[in-house]
């Protein structure tokens, strides 16, 4: 057994009655793992009370909607087969299935908010985090800090929104009407050192806060595990062919996680992980800054399970820049329909924001490497979708003019079709140990782990498996307050 407790179950009891207390005045109710897993679970006074409920609404019951199964619909959906597509070749230019689930769906329109809740229930559950005196602080590239603001206000708790400046117009303004308080650092999605620099400063100020840093979260980690990593199962079981392997941006390594999993139902498969050509912090150690929104880097997260990574792919951040434009303006859409691409799979290319293209042009230079035939099957994920990224779309017209027929055959050749195997490498043993000793300046210097700890992700066999182990806990936790707060 590991000597390490990565999701600590801890109780405090009367922060736990001050959590139990606010829930009551609030009207709060935590789904558990099982639910966020498989929502046939979710009583059906919750589900009749959800029809009423919009998707974004600031409400609690929106809790409920913290899964890949929600119907998509802006108002009273409730639960079915979830979101997804599969990718045809008159698209990827390539034989092999790409399957890509789509985040657009969650209440914030992106998957980072099942992390958010993964971090934070847990901590009430157990009494560790007091809802009514402490803050709930979230430093993220942008989608994890939409999602930890978004639950935090449903959980009622006070907080405060960490994200750089460079990012997109639209999550500032979302942020605005959730979050107790927004700060800007200083940079873009490279600039991670820049909002653990913040983190340090919140905590030195005295105030009363507690910090979910996803790249350290176990939380993360275990909701990507047990939920994507699930869901992806259940698609895959609907998808014809041979499942050879998942693509995902490196990000904070938790959406990462659902490959670890695929990996006990599918030894032989691989985890690719996702990366920026400009940033190439896995492929050659590298750095720089890029463009594709939300795949914070020049590290190596502490959740992400390096050992478990078979390839890396870098992306020119060309690539997914003019993707966005090819699959969201006019003459785009309607080159693809002269290429054979259906319009039920045209209708969702808007389900791909920016690091969505990039997973997307990843997995095809995947299946370019591997030679994969047409019975061969890839997932990937769309974190968000193009709602965080029109100001991108009007940006570059403005830059760049208009994109007409002639601009979109050249983007279809060049940046989708054109796609190939530069910048594509495999790991072997020594190359990920390599990768994962890069995280000893990030966090064993910098950040307060320990030498003995970092050994242990690689040596210790159990390090990684025991985070799954304690969902049947968490969810008896989760139940207990559910009645705790029922009978207050």
């Amino acid at each position: 057994m590991s000597n390490y407790d990565l999701i600590d179950l801890t109780i405090n009891e009367k922060k736990l009655a001050n959590a139990i207390r606010r829930a009551k005045e609030r009207g709060i109710i935590i789904p558990t793992y099982a639910q966020m897993k498989n929502p046939d679970l979710i009583p059906n006074e919750i589900k009749e009370a959800l029809k009423t409920v919009g998707l974004t609404d600031l409400n609690p019951l929106n809790l409920f909607r913290t899964n890949w199964h929600n119907d998509p619909k802006d108002t009273g959906g409730l639960f079915g087969e979830g979101n997804y597509v599969v990718l045809p070749k008159e698209l990827t230019g390539v034989d092999a299935k790409i399957v890509a689930i789509s985040g657009k769906y969650f209440p914030t329109g992106s998957h980072k908010v099942g992390a958010a809740i993964s971090c934070l229930a847990p901590r009430l559950v157990t009494g560790q985090f007091d809802p009514t005196t402490t803050k709930a602080v979230w430093p993220s590239t942008g989608n994890y800090c939409r999602g930890g603001a978004y639950v935090s206000t449903l959980l009622a708790c006070e907080s405060i929104a960490i994200l750089p400046e460079g990012m997109s117009r639209e999550r500032f303004e979302w942020l605005e009407t959730v979050a107790g308080e927004t700060i800007a650092t200083p940079g873009t999605e490279s600039n991670v050192k820049e909002i653990f620099d913040k983190c340090w400063e919140l905590r030195n100020s005295g105030e009363d806060l507690m910090i979910f840093n996803q790249f350290d979260e176990f939380g993360n980690y275990l909701w990507h595990y047990d939920i994507t990593g699930s869901f992806i199962e259940e698609v895959l079981n609907k998808v014809p062919g041979n499942y050879k392997g998942y693509v995902s941006s490196t990000g904070s390594g938790g959406t990462l996680a659902a490959g670890d999993y695929l990996k006990t139902i599918y030894p032989t498969s691989k985890v690719i992980a996702a990366e920026a050509l400009q940033c190439p912090t896995i492929y050659m150690n590298g750095f720089g800054e890029h463009r594709i929104e939300g795949i914070g880097d020049k590290h190596i997260p502490w959740v992400h399970n390096v050992k478990n990574t078979d390839a890396v792919a870098a992306i020119d951040d060309e690539i997914p820049m003019n993707m966005i434009r090819l699959f969201n303006e006019p003459e785009g859409l309607k080159l693809l329909k002269s290429k054979g691409v259906s319009d039920e799979v045209i209708s969702k290319l808007q389900w791909a924001g920016i690091s969505g293209c990039g997973n997307i042009a990843s997995a095809i230079k995947m299946a370019k490497y591997f030679e994969l035939k047409e019975d061969d099957v890839i997932v990937t994920v769309l974190t968000d979708s193009m709602d965080m990224y029109e100001s991108r779309l009007a940006e570059m017209n403005e830059i760049q003019g208009e994109f007409t027929e002639l601009e979109a055959y050249r983007v279809y050749h060049q940046y989708l079709q054109g796609i190939n195997t530069e910048y594509f490498k495999e790991l072997n043993y020594r190359e990920r140990k390599a990768v994962h000793n890069l995280k000893y300046y990030t966090w064993v210097e910098q950040q307060g782990k320990t030498y003995e700890e970092i050994c242990a992700q690689w040596d210790d066999d159990d390090y990684w498996t025991s985070i799954p182990k304690k969902i049947k806990e968490l969810d008896k936790l989760i139940i207990s307050f559910n009645d705790a707060v029922k009978k207050a």
